[in-house]
């Protein structure tokens, strides 16, 4: 379950001096349906909307989805694919990290308290609110290694 609730998105967006749109509670609901793990580049979920015969144009999408990263409702993600994707930014437990493969991509997500802790004393001694704390790691998975391998 997300922390953020249509409601709690409304209440944000007011305070800032915008609406709650349906097109972005319709956003934030593909977001927290999610299954774990999975990440959605802004094609991905014009692609999901029309499946679902929701009419939300390309570019709504990309606004949205930027103003949700921006308020911290969502990660914004530098996978290997070459293009941003997005995942709900869920509070601690359940922070979590990336290791990609740049070859197929493969992602594992894992946890790292000490990352967290190393960016949240950061953030406080400059006077930052912290909203994010991400590492993302690039590097070639044992697969993709034994192909690159002279036979």
């Amino acid at each position: 379950m997300s922390f953020y609730t249509a409601t709690s998105l409304k209440a944000e967006l007011n305070e800032r001096g915008w609406r709650l749109t349906p097109q972005r509670e319709t956003i934030l609901q593909i977001f927290q349906n999610l299954p774990k793990g999975e990440h959605l580049s802004a094609e991905d979920l014009y692609d999901r909307l029309q499946k679902k015969e929701r009419k939300i144009s390309l570019s709504t999408i990309y606004r949205t989805v930027k103003l949700m990263s921006r308020m911290g409702i969502l990660r914004e993600l530098e996978l290997a694919e070459g293009h941003k994707h997005y995942e709900l930014n869920q509070p601690y437990p359940h922070h979590h990290h990336h290791l990609i493969c740049i070859r197929c991509n493969k992602t594992i997500e894992f946890k790292s308290d000490s990352i967290l802790k190393i960016g949240s004393k950061t953030a406080k001694h400059e006077g930052y609110h912290l909203l994010d704390c991400q590492l993302t790691i690039h590097a070639v998975c044992p697969s993709c290694q034994r192909s690159l391998l002279p036979i």
